[in-house]
């Protein structure tokens, strides 16, 4: 096709699709439930920054979080004559390790490609990445579902490039900043297997966690070390062909990942209900809108002119190198998971303690231990720690501590809030719970004779004969009141459970 017969289709596009979205964000034309006819097909490409301390061919520092702009490139990232790329080694012993977390195959030998699709945030013009040669082949992951169930999405492939720099537009003039040029990057690319927004979060969150316990990615969703590209097609239940895709662009949340397809999902059935076609383009996504907006017309494959690289040699790797490099992968989200049933615990609460890679150690080193105390302080974890991806986690409890308190708890030792509150101690840097317990004054009284004293003092209250007559009566729930009473006289150091014991011998 010539130059302006693309740029003329081009056009005709983009002027299709902001037709199209201003008609959707119209009330009148959005779709209601329910949706039932229609079925959602998404493929999702992921771009992992890789936790090197170089950039992908350059000697520049590849940390740029919070950087001022330009301050971490190097002639190579400028383009300059005569500056010829270097492979970064380390960026390829992390694309290894990240397929044995993907369960793929790697390449014995890949390539790298050049992309002449102008990159104007590359000074050389074109982003250099791995087309037709591919260093991490087809694979799967498992991703678990909050129900229960779980969603196995194929992996295409995932191969390694550089990321580009980042343009700020101020009216009519852009700056430029080259920091992120350079970034070695995996794109991981997704087949069509997901049907529900759901899943597509569901995927992108256990993708984070793989390549975060993989040690390939910081992970700090804030600064896009992930980004998320999210394909999204509709077409009739049954129909033997796919719809047309539209491909919402860098999303960088779970959350931004679900919404954006939920919207789509309805956007593109409205669309198709009114007899209109779905523009196969790239969309932005607000969360402050909670829309996608038209940005340009998806190109084809010809447009991007892809080519050799000829500067760079080709990566060959054995047998032995490969294995020996993924030996270094620590535990991963799965062989945690399978190690975690015999806690019988809530999923849900697993799912908490693998949402940091320290707490899954923790609770780990601790079930080696003990099953018991595994299970409690993974409660523990569940219902006291308000932890997600973003929570800084620099250590945890020690072993012996987190032991030590789970067998005060056993005892009766302390009530289950103040071995709560001792455990938030802990994972704040506190030591010796015991030592902390007598500090706060949290050890319960657990001494028969003492406790018999306030139980009788308590049941001789004239305020306390109408709980009694009611628990005579059959209202067991009254006796709520007079633990609650003992617990008061008490100052709380009443073990609750021998006090309902001898409440119940007594009448």
């Amino acid at each position: 096709m010539q130059e302006d017969e693309m740029s003329s289709k081009n056009v005709s596009r983009e002027l299709q699709g902001a037709k199209q979205e201003r008609e959707f964000n119209s009330p009148s034309q959005q779709v209601g439930e329910p949706l039932s006819d229609w079925e959602i097909t998404i493929g999702i490409e992921c771009h992992v920054q890789l936790a090197t301390k170089t950039k992908l061919f350059s000697p520049a520092d590849n940390d740029a979080r919070d950087a001022s702009p330009n301050s971490k490139v190097h002639e190579i990232d400028f383009g300059l004559p005569g500056m010829l790329p270097v492979l970064n080694r380390e960026a390829v012993d992390m694309a290894i390790k990240a397929g044995k977390a993907l369960n793929a195959d790697i390449a014995r030998v890949s390539r790298f490609d050049r992309k002449h699709y102008f990159y104007p945030d590359l000074p050389k013009g074109y982003q250099t990445t791995q087309m037709y040669q591919p260093i991490i082949l087809a694979g799967y992951i498992d991703a678990p579902l909050e129900n229960g169930d779980a969603v196995r999405v194929r992996i295409h492939h995932a191969h390694m490039e550089e990321d580009a720099g980042k343009l700020t537009h101020y009216g009519d003039y852009s700056l430029v900043d080259l920091n992120r040029a350079g970034t070695p990057l995996i794109e991981i690319v997704s087949e069509p297997d997901i049907h529900s927004p759901e899943e597509a979060r569901a995927y992108c969150t256990e993708l984070y966690r793989l390549m975060t316990y993989a040690g390939v990615t910081h992970g700090d969703l804030y600064h896009g070390n992930m980004r998320f590209d999210v394909n999204v097609s509709v077409a009739k239940k049954g129909a033997g062909e796919l719809g047309r895709r539209a491909e919402v662009k860098n999303l960088n949340s779970f959350r931004s990942v679900e919404k954006a397809a939920e919207y789509e999902f309805r956007r593109q059935v409205a669309l198709l209900e009114k007899g209109e076609r779905v523009v196969q383009e790239t969309r932005g996504w607000s969360d402050d809108k909670g829309a996608t907006t038209s940005q340009r017309s998806k190109e084809d494959a010809q447009d991007y002119r892809y080519m050799p690289d000829a500067d760079i040699p080709p990566i060959a790797l054995s047998d032995k190198e490969i294995s020996e490099i993924q030996a270094g992968v620590p535990k991963l989200p799965p062989e945690y998971r399978e190690e975690f049933t015999s806690l019988g615990v809530d999923k849900s609460v697993i799912n908490t303690v693998l949402s940091r890679q320290l707490l899954a150690e923790m609770v780990s080193q601790v079930l080696e231990k003990s099953q018991t105390a595994a299970k409690r302080v993974a409660n523990w974890v569940s219902s006291n720690l308000n932890l997600d991806e973003s929570t800084d986690l620099e250590s945890v409890a020690r072993i012996d501590d987190l032991l030590e308190l789970a067998e005060m708890t056993d005892a009766n030792e302390i009530s289950s809030n103040a071995a709560s509150e001792l455990f938030n101690d802990l994972m704040a840097g506190a030591t010796d719970p015991r030592k902390i317990a007598e500090e706060k004054n949290l050890l319960q009284l657990s001494d028969e004779g003492a406790i018999a004293v306030i139980v009788d003092e308590v049941l001789a209250d004239p305020a306390s004969q109408k709980a009694i007559e009611d628990i005579k009566a059959g209202n067991d729930k009254a006796i709520g009141y007079l633990v609650g009473q003992i617990m008061k006289k008490s100052q709380g150091k009443a073990n609750p459970g021998m006090a309902q014991t001898l409440i119940r011998e007594r009448l």
